[in-house]
């Protein structure tokens, strides 16, 4: 009996002794997710289930044992209990390692958390190689409220591929999230949406290791094939900024997720192509748009003032597909010549486009006797259904790059000295499997000037 008694009482202490970690774990609803990361700034995103003080306890890999510890951010349902943690004053091309408290306690988390600064190489070294990792079409399943019959969401293990590749920065291409039709008529049914999707398990590696950046596509804006005309738009914009940790969204006259930064000698432009956009059936005139006049002009500024080696353009469509069967820029065709002829006259080197979106994969170029190739890699599915298109629904297509019988996720590395880099593509599914790989050359996407 005293045996038992001794048992039952140890029982009890270590019952009680873990029943304060127990419900600290229980405040963590998601995260944390690394955001943007510039040279002396990195910002970090954490969601909670109810009202909780948010900090980030950090230390350079170097040095483990000097540990910082961040400002306290306090969620509030007003924001979803979202919190956005700015870490400041740090140190250019310094590797990081954190951890998480909220209310003074640490949560641990069963997988690395790290983020980075980007590295002060110009005038100094070549630039730095890194990777970014990139997807479209994001969809979990919650039977509720899904549509009857087979359930549309699948192979969530490719998250956990996807991380294992450790890129430095993962880009969503849009539709990163699915608004159900009990969604998106409410901001609370917008939330509730992006609250359910950022809390899959198989998705915390990834956000909390690579530097996120995100644009939109029709489903994490609104409904499908949605446009300018979509009554929630700003409740829709306002909620993208609460769950995604950009450094800038539109412009201070111009609202929207499209944003420009940059990595190494590559940089972003992220582009909304909802928005502004004009509905797909409007008349093809001069006045159809996808992405509106002052975000068009504010492309084509960017990209001629750009000194960067690569132009990388993301964008929740397709760009260069000459196909009018889905939702393409160039069913947009004064706003599609408009582009194009710009970046033609203006001989803007180093462009490569990506894009969601078709729930298939595909390396399209466009080739001219006149300018270098331009590519447009389109990425998708994560785990939303595939798609039964062919190669044939794009004549551009570079031969054995259409995947459409496998989940996947794009990556693209970064490499070479100055004076040789060299941008390497490739297509991964959701076992592990390489399924091509496509080099190019900076040289070779240059033209005389």
């Amino acid at each position: 009996m005293k045996t038992q008694k001794n048992l039952t009482h140890l029982f009890l202490l270590v019952t009680f002794s873990a029943l304060p970690a127990l419900a600290q774990q229980s405040l963590l609803q998601s995260g944390p997710m690394v955001g943007y990361g510039q040279m002396t700034e990195v910002l970090l995103w954490v969601q909670t289930t109810k009202p909780a003080a948010v900090q980030v306890r950090y230390w350079n890999v170097r040095a483990p044992d000097k540990k910082v510890l961040s400002r306290a951010v306090t969620t509030s349902a007003e924001r979803a209990h979202t919190a956005h943690v700015l870490i400041d004053g740090l140190l250019p091309g310094q590797a990081f390692g954190y951890e998480l408290l909220l209310n003074g306690r640490v949560i641990v988390r069963p997988y690395p958390l790290r983020f980075q600064t980007q590295p002060l190489w110009q005038w100094r070294m070549d630039p730095p190689d890194f990777t970014v990792a990139f997807g479209s079409c994001l969809y979990i399943n919650e039977t509720e409220w899904d549509r009857p019959g087979a359930p549309y969401g699948s192979d969530y293990e490719i998250l956990t591929i996807l991380a294992s590749k450790h890129p430095d920065l993962m880009l969503w291409l849009g539709d990163n999230t699915y608004y159900r039709e009990i969604d998106w008529n409410t901001v609370a049914g917008l939330r509730h949406r992006w609250t359910h999707t950022r809390a899959t398990s198989e998705l915390q590696p990834i956000l909390g290791a690579a530097h996120n950046y995100a644009i939109w596509d029709d489903h994490d804006y609104a409904s499908n094939d949605s446009d300018r005309s979509y009554r929630l738009k700003s409740e829709s914009l306002e909620t993208h900024k609460l769950f995604w940790a950009n450094q800038t969204y539109g412009t201070s006259e111009i609202p929207g997720v499209f944003g420009r930064f940059e990595w190494g000698d590559a940089e972003f432009f992220l582009l909304d192509d909802r928005y502004h956009r004009s509905p797909n059936e409007a008349p093809n005139d001069e006045n159809k748009t996808m992405f509106g006049k002052e975000q068009l002009k504010w492309l084509m500024d960017g990209l001629v003032s750009s000194t960067a080696t690569f132009k990388i353009v993301a964008n929740g469509n397709q760009i260069l597909n000459p196909s009018t069967g889905g939702e393409t820029f160039y069913n947009y065709r004064h706003e599609y010549k408009t582009l194009l002829q710009f970046i033609k006259e203006q001989k803007i080197s180093g462009i490569v486009f990506l894009s969601g979106d078709r729930h298939l994969t595909e390396l399209g170029v466009l080739k001219d006797t006149t300018f270098y190739p331009l590519y447009d890699y389109t990425s998708s599915s994560l785990t939303a259904g595939l798609s039964t298109y062919k190669d044939t629904d794009n004549p551009g297509v570079v031969p054995g790059t259409l995947v459409n019988d496998a989940h996947n996720f794009g990556i693209l590395r970064f490499s070479g000295p100055r004076r040789d880099r060299v941008l390497t593509m490739e297509c991964w599914d959701y076992t592990g499997k390489l399924r091509w790989t496509h080099v190019v050359k900076a040289r070779e996407l240059r033209t005389g000037r």
